[in-house]
């Protein structure tokens, strides 16, 4: 049976899966937040410093994230002397705060400082100081959040907070495909950790299934034995380009399936399956954790069948997660961009 791949065999009754509790699974975290007499310090610091070089602003919020907090400047007005002797207030210049970064990350003593000039959406310039100590963002806190709930998707993803301290969630199916990128120790395995987590508590092996690709050996073997995989975890190289070749088959196989029954994508064939008692596709995530790695070794190969998963398998639920510690041109190529 070609279909039978996908499904975990049991014979006898159907299995009736059943989700885990948020609750049991994962850890609340403890927020951690700067004492009020700190901000107040830092704000009377910039707006001193700013003033003192002739630009006078008013810090008007202050929102802060796990590793940055994000002060709110509202330029302030400048008298200028016009050439007929009036004198006019004038609204200080955006780039006059901004070139006065270093002297504000020095009178902070704290480095780097970004200046986002202006904050999207904002009539204001958004001044970003890093903390003296980086809090835990907890994956409980985020799938807990408005922005997390708010997603109608078995694919959602909750992917922390952002400088503001809000939850950052998005939607897989969407995206469709989702590149990882950054130096060794940044947290791109503990990142995929988090995505794996997030999609094991909201689908049964029913509702998605995974194919993991591991050249470490030793980041996603944990996952080793979870009723979602449809292969036990890729460590050897030889394997993934077979494994992303049978995926290619798989897309292949599910367009024929959409076009014998006149479905534009995965969602309106897995309705048609229920209306007829049928069983429906599972959605297909695919994590690589080391693509660069697997560049090296079959670059042909593994361009070719990323390429086409890239371009044709959103709609046939099949999606791709990318981690790489370099995101050149030599690893994620012209063609897979």
């Amino acid at each position: 049976d070609e279909r039978g791949l996908l499904f975990p065999r049991v014979v006898g009754v159907a299995r009736e899966w059943q989700l885990p509790a948020l609750e049991d699974i994962l850890e609340e975290g403890a927020e951690q937040e700067l004492s009020q007499a700190e901000i107040r310090a830092k704000v009377r610091i910039i707006e001193e410093t700013l003033k003192n070089f002739g630009v006078p602003a008013k810090v008007v919020e202050v929102n802060q994230g796990p590793t940055i907090t994000q002060f709110g400047l509202e330029p302030g007005f400048v008298e200028r002397k016009m050439r007929d002797g009036r004198v006019r207030r004038v609204k200080v210049k955006v780039n006059r705060i901004s070139a006065l970064a270093n002297d504000l990350a020095l009178a902070l003593a704290a480095s780097p400082i970004r200046i986002e000039a202006p904050v999207p959406g904002r009539s204001l310039v958004g001044i970003e100081v890093p903390n003296v100590s980086v809090s835990l963002v907890s994956l409980a806190s985020v799938i807990q959040s408005d922005s997390f709930r708010n997603i109608n998707s078995k694919l959602r993803l909750a992917l922390g907070q952002d400088v503001a301290g809000q939850a950052v969630a998005a939607n897989l199916a969407l995206m469709p495909h989702l590149l990882i990128a950054g130096a060794t120790g940044s947290g791109k395995s503990v990142c995929i950790n988090s995505i794996t987590t997030c999609l094991l508590l909201n689908n049964t092996p029913e509702d998605m299934r995974l194919i993991m690709v591991d050249p470490k050996m030793v980041e996603l073997t944990i996952f080793n034995g979870i009723p979602h995989l449809l292969v036990p975890v890729v460590v050897e190289i030889e394997r993934v380009v077979a494994t992303l070749k049978w995926l290619t088959q798989e897309m292949d196989r599910r367009y024929r399936l959409f076009s014998n029954v006149g479905a534009r994508h995965i969602d309106m064939y897995n309705e048609m399956c229920i209306s007829r008692g049928e069983e429906k596709l599972p959605y297909i995530v695919v994590l690589i954790d080391e693509l660069a790695d697997l560049m090296m070794v079959a670059p042909d190969e593994a361009e070719r069948y990323i390429c086409r998963i890239a371009q044709l398998a959103r709609a046939t639920g099949i999606h791709l997660v990318l981690a790489t510690q370099r995101p050149s041109v030599d690893v994620v190529t012209g063609l897979i961009k």
